[in-house]
């Protein structure tokens, strides 16, 4: 990056508030050089922990506030009593032009609620996706929509396939990304007639997107498809499955190399391989969602990460910011016949 980039930073989310997240803005500090922050919350419980990083102190600004979006607060309450919340004024220094994106590890519905009613929805898009970054067996892929969208209709998968393609070109630095529909089997034939009549739209669209076709869950991992898209349903299950899957089978692995001494001397021949596998799966390494069509960057950081993970989604906002997604998304969706506004538009909560 060559031009300052500011980040909106809700200092009160998360299980461990203010400590992660001003660690983990120092360790991006690092790695983006340009990046700029505000951080929102208990000055008190911000700023002795800020103290510590001088270089992060010196491009950082704390506004305070005492009020906080709790995780496990209903969404009505926190529309009605929270907006003068951490998360909130986050999201309003994004509308407000004083920040390029917001980054939350707090209540994923209160930042999409929030980020919704402030920041609206690009043009000719109806409902923004979550979306997020899966390792795969080529290497990576970015799947949406992931809980955010329960119920969608043809033109939403189409959209979101849009918007997924945008991504992976842009941020994921693939050259001609593919692009799929998660069904229940490859054949043409197969799902239902939404899904259907999205894979014919994007199979004769205009739009520069090499369309795969229908994929299956194996299909995920085995990196068949750059994008990955699916309703909001469907995707989270898939989500929370490959999250457990992989607990899984890290704990089997834990297990066997302590079922004795000669695995756990077998242990100590593959620990280089059994590091390189840890780093390579650590949730860590791709722990940020993006609110993909606002018209704005926003994303959601898991709740329990730590200060690493906090930073690898501070990454993922610095790169949407820095290459332009949402004009590029504007862009291609301007090539589709869609009936929608030309002015960003507000998006029912």
């Amino acid at each position: 990056m060559s031009e300052e980039i500011v980040l909106a930073l809700d200092a009160m989310g998360g299980d461990q508030g203010p400590e992660m997240v001003v660690k983990g803005a120092n360790i991006a500090r690092v790695r983006y050089p340009d990046l700029r922050f505000i951080l929102f919350g208990d000055e008190t419980a911000i700023r002795p922990v800020l103290d510590r990083f001088k270089k992060l102190n010196s491009v950082s600004t704390v506004r305070h506030t005492e009020e906080a979006v709790q995780s496990d607060e209903k969404l009505r309450v926190v529309l009605r009593q929270r907006r003068n919340s951490s998360m909130s004024l986050a999201v309003d220094s994004v509308g407000k032009g004083e920040a390029h994106g917001v980054v939350s590890a707090g209540n994923t519905g209160a930042l999409m609620a929030f980020s919704k009613l402030v920041l609206k929805t690009l043009p000719g898009i109806d409902r923004p996706a979550m979306g997020s970054i899966f390792p795969t067996k080529r290497g990576e892929s970015v799947m949406l929509d992931l809980g955010a969208n329960i119920d969608c209709n043809s033109n939403h998968l189409v959209q979101f396939a849009i918007m997924g393609e945008v991504f992976a070109r842009n941020v994921l630095g693939v050259t001609e990304p593919t692009v799929g529909l998660l069904n229940i089997g490859s054949e043409e034939g197969k799902g239902n007639n939404t899904i259907r009549t999205a894979a014919a739209t994007l199979r004769q669209s205009d739009l520069p997107i090499k369309f795969h076709g229908f994929i299956e869950g194996d299909d995920i991992a085995a990196g068949t498809v750059d994008v990955v898209v699916t309703d909001g349903f469907a995707g989270n299950i898939a989500l929370k499955t490959a999250e457990g899957a992989a607990r899984l089978y890290g704990g089997y692995i834990r297990s066997a190399f302590k079922r004795s001494v000669m695995s756990r001397a077998g242990y100590l021949l593959a620990r280089p391989a059994l590091k390189m596998l840890r780093e390579r799966l650590d949730p860590r390494t791709y722990n940020g969602a993006m609110f993909l069509g606002v018209n704005g960057v926003a994303v959601k950081s898991h709740g329990g990460t730590d200060h690493k993970g906090f930073a690898n989604a501070l990454s993922v906002a610095a790169d949407m910011v820095a290459q332009g997604i949402n004009p590029k998304i504007i862009e291609d969706l301007s090539r589709m016949n869609f009936e929608d506004s030309a002015e960003p538009k507000r998006a029912a909560i």
